[in-house]
């Protein structure tokens, strides 16, 4: 899929606002689109801009914490990018039906020590008619890697040449 289909712009009417494409009920394409857009707003480590995939109401199970709605949302997001220093994560679609996707993912941090994590996990997502995320279940588990075992390099969006998850044996 080309970058330009990859990017939403910003909404501009009240009708827009309210909608986040792709919408459900959702093909192999759109959510493998719907997987990429979220991968790509989580790697911009901005948590409003991040919060507004998510309805005003989302509700959200992250570990051991449980935020919901936006603005707790954006309060988690600016904890854990504070903590996880040049966060940089890849997603991949597990599976998908009407509006649900589920997906597993990968993500490479490191604290404020220079000590390296892989954390990886799965999450399931709804969604509602609108395209918005309102239920995000993650599991996650932390796995402490040397900096030469890291595997992806680049911060901000992933490349579209990068490999993915499969690619990297992850």
């Amino acid at each position: 899929m080309s970058d330009q289909k990859m990017h939403v712009t910003e909404p501009k009417t009240q009708e827009q606002i309210a909608t986040r494409p792709p919408v459900p009920p959702f093909t192999r394409e759109t959510a493998i689109q719907k997987v990429r857009l979220a991968e790509d707003g989580w790697n911009s480590r901005d948590p409003e801009k991040v919060a507004l995939a998510y309805t005003i109401d989302s509700r959200w199970r992250n570990r051991a914490e449980f935020p919901n709605g936006r603005q707790e949302i954006v309060d988690f997001l600016q904890r854990k990018w504070a903590k996880e220093l040049d966060y940089r994560l890849i997603k991949e679609l597990w599976a998908y039906t009407g509006n649900r996707i589920a997906v597993r993912f990968a993500y490479e941090w490191h604290d404020d020590s220079g000590n390296w994590f892989r954390s990886y996990g799965n999450e399931n997502w709804e969604f509602d008619d609108h395209g918005l995320m309102r239920f995000r279940y993650a599991s996650i588990n932390d796995l402490p890697i040397k900096e030469s075992e890291r595997k992806y390099h680049s911060l901000g969006r992933r490349p579209d040449p990068h490999p993915g998850l499969s690619d990297l044996g992850l």
